[in-house]
């Protein structure tokens, strides 16, 4: 199998560079349960699942279900060609578990895969949030009449009251989950943030916060999670924007991009990253005019029983 496993991953590599020239080297996935499928032309592919459980009260419990079964393909040359049978074959082992409501069945894979995409769809599958990477500059923006600046630990609650804005509407337009327990895990997301010095800025119209950007600093380097999906080097991420809802149009979002590209750009990053759902009206326009494109689509089925 571990002959087999290399042959496919050396071939899917070789395939994603054909695919989008920003995609690194396929890996090896994790440890988990192996799914293979025949193709018919005799070609096979596999697949590793693996099924966490996050706890109740944890920061991915807010965009994710508690159930989470994900599968790492493998599939070499054939590439979207293969992903088919082998969702076939995971269905068959999904429906053969006990599922509850709140799971979901997950597949990254490179956003430039129509032939994937295909098979995604026709399986049950939304694209829920994508990876999108900006290698270049970004806009130049006029100031907007708002004074940004960067927040500190005084500014807890502002930052906690912003960032629950942002999640709500998440929750309406994308796979965002607004929990009893929301509030407190952003309290202590935030808290840890800014203990940190992480680098987050507030956007304020006469002395009042009316958005904000939460930013930090990640190397991709071999062995860490940005390895399997960004080129190596430092990266900016850009973890969440939020603008209040009556200001939203108004240019603080841009202004505070603006901000937050200056100093990443200015970390000795090779470009900055970040998460949005395709789904949202406001964030898929606005990104692609900060210089951002989709690399990586999450693909998801809640609950992971409808998988089809």
């Amino acid at each position: 199998m571990r002959r087999a496993a290399e042959g496919l991953l050396q071939a899917q590599s070789a395939r994603f560079a054909g695919l989008d020239p920003l995609l690194p080297a396929a890996t090896a996935p994790p440890e988990g349960d192996v799914i293979t499928a025949a193709l018919p032309d005799g070609d096979r592919v596999a697949g590793v699942v693996v099924r966490t459980a996050l706890e109740p009260g944890s920061l991915g419990s807010l965009w994710s279900a508690l159930d989470v079964w994900e599968l790492h393909p493998l599939l070499g040359g054939p590439g979207g060609r293969g992903m088919d049978p082998l969702l076939r074959q995971w269905q068959r082992v999904i429906a053969r578990g006990t599922i509850g409501p709140d799971s979901a069945c997950v597949v990254s894979w490179p956003t430039r895969d129509a032939e994937a995409t295909r098979a995604l769809l026709d399986h049950g599958f939304l694209p829920l949030s994508v990876i999108a990477v900006r290698t270049g500059p970004a806009p130049a923006e006029p100031p907007s009449g708002v004074a940004v600046r960067r927040a500190g630990p005084a500014d807890a609650e502002a930052v906690i009251a912003l960032e629950l804005a942002e999640l709500e509407y998440s929750a309406l337009v994308g796979g965002a989950i607004l929990r009893p327990e929301s509030a407190e895990i952003k309290r202590a997301s935030v808290a840890r943030h800014l203990a940190n010095e992480d680098p987050v800025w507030l956007a304020e119209r006469d002395g009042i916060p009316i958005g904000m950007v939460q930013c930090w600093l990640t190397e991709s380097e071999p062995g860490s999670w940005s390895a399997i999906r960004l080129p190596p080097g430092r990266w900016g991420y850009v973890n969440c924007l939020s603008v209040l809802p009556a200001e939203r149009g108004t240019g603080v979002g841009r202004q505070l991009m603006a901000a937050a590209h200056t100093e990443l750009d200015g970390a000795g990053t090779i470009g900055s990253f970040l998460y949005f759902h395709p789904s949202n009206p406001l964030s898929s326009v606005f990104w692609a005019r900060q210089g951002y494109r989709p690399l990586w689509t999450t693909w998801e089925v809640r609950p992971a029983g409808a998988l089809r």
